[in-house]
């Protein structure tokens, strides 16, 4: 029970009242323990991953009509960001980036690296299925923005030059412009490291195409063993 304020104002709470939430305060406890810090990190990067997931939904700036958004995938705190700029028909019908012969190529290709495909998150520059990429909107590519923010990765795999340039448009904090350097590490900021490869989808057709995927894509195989595990 409450005491009534002065003049009608908010209620001031009695002393009962403010000896019982003495109480509850002592009650709340505070992790101490990597795993229990780690456990609430997750536990905040679901939470905003899946309000960002209903943004994307209720967002009317791309003319996508009735079809849904394809959303990003994988481990909501995961060390390699793929970043991708436009959806397949496969993804567009499955809702999930890297869905389809990609995302199997990519899970092969983790394998052999001795990377867990588990521990990775996957995402599109334009997530809405508009008929040309070029069509989305800033605002809805700016979403990336957002990804980077609650997964923070420590190295962005970057498909293809679309998927370059949009990523260099973005403003991420403390970021530096990347070159289209197939296979080589860079900086992109001072705690994310990127990766140039070649657009996967566009090299599953033909050999050539194939090693040539391949040959940039595994130098994120010495990274990751460099990386300390904690």
């Amino acid at each position: 029970m409450q005491a009534p304020g002065p003049e009608g104002g908010r209620a001031v709470p009695s002393k009962k009242d403010r000896g019982s939430d003495k109480g509850r305060e002592s009650k709340i406890r505070v992790p101490t323990t990597d795993d229990e810090i780690k456990e609430k990190y997750l536990e905040r990067a679901i939470r905003e991953l899946n309000q960002l997931t209903h943004r994307l939904q209720q967002c009317s700036h791309c003319p996508r009509g009735n079809l849904m958004p394809v959303l990003g995938s994988g481990h909501p705190q995961a060390d390699v960001m793929l970043l991708k700029y436009a959806p397949t028909a496969a993804e567009i019908e499955e809702g999930v980036a890297f869905y389809g012969r990609s995302g199997n190529a990519l899970m092969k290709s983790f394998k052999r690296l001795g990377i867990d495909p588990l521990a990775v998150y996957g995402t599109l520059c334009v997530k809405c299925p508009v008929s040309d990429p070029a069509l989305a909107a800033g605002e809805c590519i700016e979403r990336v923005v957002e990804e980077v923010a609650i997964v923070q990765p420590r190295c962005i795999v970057v498909m293809g030059e679309r998927a370059l340039e949009a990523l260099g448009e973005l403003e991420l904090p403390l970021s530096r412009r990347l070159e289209p350097a197939p296979g080589e590490i860079q900086e992109l900021t001072p705690a994310v490291d990127a990766l140039y490869v070649p657009d996967i989808d566009d090299c599953l057709d033909s050999e050539p195409s194939k090693r040539e995927f391949w040959s940039a894509f595994r130098s994120l195989g010495d990274w990751y063993e460099e990386q300390p595990p904690y």
